[in-house]
């Protein structure tokens, strides 16, 4: 399987390419949607976003919702999960929303719609590719409020050797995963590209970048995944 980010700042959606050999090559760009991120509305109740299929030839669209590490509740069912979809043609899918109580704070999930090619009964040796594209899906509860920088609600600080970012608000921060201490410039790794609501991350400082730091630049995105102006943050000393 190869792993290829999508034209966006922070590699948040992917496209998995799955290989079968056998002669001819093959291209395969499969489903595309239409955006690089859903957005489901407690206050709507669902969406729908409209999926191509950019190869010459038919095929199976396959729609699949997945949960995230710690967060797998069933909130939101596809449909159609598969159907037919022609060459050139789209398909519209849709988002419901089916969460047994209200929501308090963003979610986060991910889908997948991968296309699959018919069986080609031609002789020759080719190659076939099914590709994958894998998106963010953000639900909103009813009455947030848009907030276009989230990022300004984390909570920075110094514990000892431990650099500690908090999220006590009810917004998904998408960032990288690189953040920097300063002045030291040392670079800490954070374990995603995203802190949910009310997570709370515990990571272990180089001596030289707890020593003397200040604070701590990130490099946010926003909702869409595109990239912002890096943003600097005050380090609390605990």
């Amino acid at each position: 399987m190869i792993k290829t980010s999508l034209p966006i700042a922070v590699a948040f959606s992917t496209v998995a390419l799955t290989s079968l050999v056998t002669p001819d090559w093959a291209h395969a760009a499969g489903m595309i949607p239409e955006t690089s991120v859903v957005i489901v509305n407690e206050s709507d109740g669902e969406t729908s976003i409209n999926v191509k299929n950019s190869d010459d030839h038919p095929a199976l669209l396959y729609s699949n919702i997945q949960g995230i590490e710690g967060d797998n509740e069933n909130l939101i069912v596809l449909t159609p999960p598969v159907t037919r979809v022609e060459a050139g043609e789209t398909q519209l899918v849709r988002f419901i929303l089916q969460s047994p109580k209200p929501l308090d704070v963003q979610r986060l999930r991910r889908v997948t719609f991968e296309g699959i090619t018919p069986k080609d009964n031609s002789p020759g040796m080719r190659v076939s590719m099914n590709v994958r594209q894998n998106l963010p899906v953000i639900i909103n509860p009813k009455g947030l409020a848009k907030d276009r920088e989230p990022w300004l609600r984390l909570k920075w600080s110094v514990s000892g050797s431990k650099l500690v970012v908090d999220n006590p608000s009810a917004y998904v921060v998408r960032l990288a995963q690189s953040v920097n201490i300063l002045p030291s410039n040392t670079s800490v790794q954070l374990p995603q590209t995203y802190i949910l609501p009310r997570q709370k991350f515990e990571l272990e400082l180089p001596a030289e970048g707890a020593r003397n730091a200040l604070s701590v630049r990130l490099y946010p995105a926003t909702v869409y995944g595109y990239a912002v102006d890096s943003y600097e943050a005050q380090l609390e000393k605990k």
